[in-house]
This record gives structure tokens, sequence and C-alpha cells, in this order.
């Protein structure tokens, strides 16, 4: 492979790398959300009932609201769908998410690993032949010194 085709490769892979490792964190993101929804669901009891809570409309914006039913939980399934779930449900919900979240990560992780090799070796490869271009430059010179000096 000529030294351009190499540095093309090692580009493909490098970007390959970028984009992996995004989605690994977009992951770990997701799992501390799960992490944090199961604390959350965790502290909520009768005694909760008619407390006062603040709402998000979005991530800067709420509004007031009492807890009417402690036992009655909506949980997003995912793209705009919710679903009512009781409280043992929705943990056993968050549990299954988060476990195929970090069986994902893992995955993730692996393929990660992997690409960094193949980064790796690339770059050997790149300054192999960069020795073999510089070999071949010194061999010409010389030759060129010997015949100019014969």
């Amino acid at each position: 492979m000529s030294l351009e085709q190499l540095n093309q490769i090692k580009q493909t892979q490098e970007s390959r790398l970028q984009a992996i490792t995004q989605h690994y964190a977009t992951l770990r993101a997701s799992s501390s959300r799960f992490s944090s929804a199961s604390s959350a669901l965790s502290q909520i009891g009768p005694s909760c009932e008619s407390n006062d809570i603040m709402i998000p409309l979005t991530e800067s914006l709420y509004v007031p609201g009492k807890i009417k039913d402690t036992n009655k939980i909506m949980v997003e399934l995912g793209t705009g769908y919710y679903v009512e779930k009781n409280v043992k449900d929705a943990q056993a919900f968050l549990e299954r998410k988060s476990k195929l979240v970090d069986v994902n990560s893992e995955n993730v992780m692996e393929a990660i690993s992997a690409t960094r090799r193949n980064v790796e070796s690339v770059n050997i490869a790149m300054q192999g032949k960069m020795m073999e271009i510089r070999a071949r430059q010194e061999g010409m010179r010389q030759r060129a010194a010997d015949e100019s000096s014969s």
C-alpha cells in the first residue's frame, strides 16, 4: 500500500474511533440517568403523597405540582412514548434498561479497543513505509554520488 492509502485508512479509523467514543459517552450518560431515576424511584413511598414537587417542562423550566398517587409512575419508553407503571414494574424496567446499556457499553469499549489497535497498526505501517522511502532515497543519493565520483 502507498503512504497515501495508509493515511486514508488511518483517517477513516480515527473518524470511526471518534464516533464510537462519542457513542460510548452517550451510553454512559444514559446509564447515569437510569441510575438517577432508580434512586429517585426508591425514595417514593406513601409518605410522599400530597408532597409538593417541581415538574420539569424542559431542562430549565418547571411548574409546581403535588404527588397524587405514589404507586403510579409515568415511564418513558423512548421516542416520546410513555406508559403508566406501578413502582415495582417501573424499577424492574429501569434495571432492564440499565443492564442493556451496560452490555452495549462493554461492546462499544471492545470496538474502541479494536479501533485503537487498528490505528496503531496503521501508524506502524506508515512508519515502516516512510523508513522504506527514506532508505530508497538515501540509496539513490548514494548511487548518484558514486556515479559522479567515477
